[in-house]
């Protein structure tokens, strides 16, 4: 029978409060999200303002570090670890000097701003030799910063001096857009034409104008084509040169018999075309600006300890320092009338306070992560990658005493600098292969690189190594391995079959 009733249960569930998802969200930002983050709820909210004294060096990496440094305690390793705050600021003296405090004395009367001879102090300002826009004698005006054209700039200044109707023009402007910064245009003309309401032949009449646009080879669809338009340039381009052309998957594998055969020419003539094609540019958009890269900010440091081991800082600059105002904070409280006020200033003070000790919190786990990371791979950071340990977000989780998915999301995005580079906190976990003689598993990573300094070894008058014998050769070292993943390693580090190599090898 079907009706209604009302029942009372019990039981116990996770509830994720917004502070709580806060908290995990600022784990996995990076340093430049966790700054755009910071700057947006120093506006939003009102008691949230700067630390400006973390130039001493007294704020959260003290505790973090202190708390880091205690978790290490508890776990034994190879290599001592000391953990210290990643800021060697010193605070600097702000007290004025003598000769800078000057009383009612006036500007041409303090005996700083003169010298014995009379003349001007370096520095100071004469302005009764200033000539027109304020500029000195023989003052050279400074010039604006100098930015590069970017590829699109270079082909819209062109197609605007082109001669095309505006029709043309904006047809023109469309295919530019679809330029990528290699130079190759990445669109389908009948897109374009049925985006923009045109015949394809008139954007294919258009895009021919293009093609004679600076850089030659700009805006082609395909390697063949772009190398084609160069060719034609210099008026290399004949039968033979397009069969050549048409077969570049040839070239790639180097099969020099099958594109003799193809192109109808001998061997001399073919290697003077292939040198032809080599002294071609196949990215002819690569020479000019584009967008700046974006420099990688480690989040931590890994340093030689003088003592022995590894010393392991915070970067003080990718951590932001905030403080709530308490002294405002109580202003506004003792002013707020209304509870709609008041409700405002008691969010804002709650926020305040949960964010700072988030980040303080987020400070103390990255470095208690990376921490462990560098006790578990120090054979790494003393001797290369070649010693890289296997390592799982598991292990690290389980001596730290944290739950997976809070490494997970500490070690994204995350970068830690070493005297080996700076890596990604994610490149130090790699999977295990087993080892044939019952030993100590090897790193995968450790494993590729094994791979690519047995292939560069190689030369033409030695062994070319097949995967096979690679992976005899692992064997005989203590590394089970199969040849699929002998194979899958090869591919992922670009490296040619063996056949390929033996032809490349012969070639050279």
């Amino acid at each position: 029978m079907i009706g209604q009733r009302l029942e009372v249960r019990q039981g116990q569930g996770l509830v994720i409060t917004p502070q709580l998802q806060q908290a995990i969200k600022l784990l996995q930002l990076s340093n430049l999200e966790l700054e755009a983050f910071v700057e947006a709820e120093l506006e939003r909210n009102p008691l949230l303002q700067r630390d400006e004294a973390d130039a001493g060096g007294d704020s959260a990496p003290d505790s973090a570090n202190d708390a880091a440094n205690d978790a290490a305690s508890d776990h034994g390793g190879e290599a001592e670890l000391s953990f210290v705050e990643g800021s060697d600021a010193h605070a600097q003296n702000m007290d004025a000097a003598s000769d800078d405090l000057y009383g009612d004395a006036a500007p041409g009367e303090r005996v700083s701003d003169r010298q014995e001879d009379g003349a001007a102090q370096p520095g100071l300002n004469d302005w009764s030799r200033t000539g027109a826009g304020g500029m000195a004698d023989g003052e050279e005006r400074e010039r604006p910063d100098h930015r590069d054209l970017t590829l699109w700039e270079h082909l819209q200044a062109q197609a605007s001096a082109a001669g095309l109707s505006a029709a043309d023009h904006g047809i023109a402007l469309t295919l530019i857009d679809a330029t990528d910064e290699g130079g190759y245009l990445r669109a389908d003309l009948a897109e374009i034409a049925e985006r923009l309401g045109v015949d394809v032949a008139r954007v294919e009449a258009v895009l021919s104008v293009c093609h004679g646009f600076e850089p030659t080879g700009v805006m082609a669809r395909s390697i063949a084509e772009c190398l084609t338009l160069q060719l034609v340039e210099r008026n290399r381009f004949d039968p033979a040169m397009a069969a050549l052309l048409e077969n570049l998957e040839l070239l790639a594998r180097r099969d020099l018999t099958a594109l003799r055969k193809a192109c109808g020419v001998d061997g001399e003539d073919l290697a003077e075309m292939i040198a032809e094609l080599k002294g071609l540019t196949p990215r002819p958009g690569a020479g000019f600006g584009g967008e700046p890269a974006q420099t990688v900010v480690p989040d931590v440091h890994v340093r030689p300890d003088p003592a022995g081991g590894w010393r392991v800082e915070l970067n003080a600059d990718t951590l932001p320092r905030l403080l709530m105002d308490k002294r405002y904070h109580a202003v506004i409280a003792a002013g707020a009338r209304s509870d709609t006020e008041k409700t405002f200033v008691a969010d804002c003070a709650a926020q305040a306070s949960w964010l700072v000790k988030s980040l303080d919190q987020r400070a103390k786990t990255i470095l208690k992560v990376s921490s462990e990371i560098v006790r578990q791979q120090d054979a790494f950071l003393a001797f290369g990658v070649e010693f890289l340990r296997p390592l799982t977000l598991k292990t690290v989780a389980e001596a730290i005493e944290m739950h997976e998915s809070t490494v997970s999301r500490v070690t994204s995005n995350k970068y830690v600098s070493t005297p080996r580079g700076v890596f990604e906190l994610k490149f130090f976990f790699t999977a295990a292969i087993q080892s044939s003689d019952g030993g100590a598993a090897h790193s995968a990573e450790a494993v590729r690189r094994r791979i690519k300094t047995m292939i560069d070894a190689e030369d033409a008058d030695g062994e070319v190594l097949s995967d096979d014998r690679i992976v005899e050769i692992l064997n005989e070292a203590g590394i089970d391995i199969a040849r699929r993943t002998v194979a899958k390693y090869r591919e992922a580090l670009k490296i040619p079959s063996s056949v390929q190599r033996r032809r490349l090898l012969k070639t050279a």
